[in-house]
């Protein structure tokens, strides 16, 4: 195997691997403090989290793999995922703690970040 199909292929698996566990711990955060995370005391908003920001390093893997000469773009859509996952655990979780603003602020960085992104992928940019 080559240099390069080794590193394609260990980006792959990272990329699936952090996917998988941060939606795990996003969408069944009881299951995955009881089957894996076993850190008391039990905290789903902190699993919310924790989910999210996998799902963001993820998706860094991810359009990395997809965008293999512009880490810009990687580190763009990877943060902008995690943040938007982030807004969305702080909106679901709302009733158990944080500030008001929580939401509102998460959601902008998201936005501006997944913008970043979306403009980095546009031709001629400057």
């Amino acid at each position: 195997m080559s240099r390069t199909n080794l590193i394609t292929a260990l980006t792959a698996v990272g990329a699936a691997f952090f996917i998988g566990v941060g939606l795990w711990a996003f969408f069944g955060p009881r299951s995955f403090f009881d089957q894996l995370a076993t850190f008391e005391p039990y905290n789903p908003h902190f699993l919310h989290d924790i989910g999210a920001f996998q799902v963001g390093i993820g998706a860094a893997l991810a359009a990395a793999l997809w965008r293999r000469t512009d880490a810009i773009f990687a580190a763009l859509a990877g943060a902008g995922v995690g943040s938007a996952f982030h807004t969305v655990a702080h909106i679901r979780d709302n009733d158990l703690g944080g500030m008001d603003s929580d939401p509102y602020v998460f959601g902008i960085a998201a936005l501006l970040l997944l913008a970043g992104a979306a403009w980095q992928l546009k031709p001629g940019r400057s």
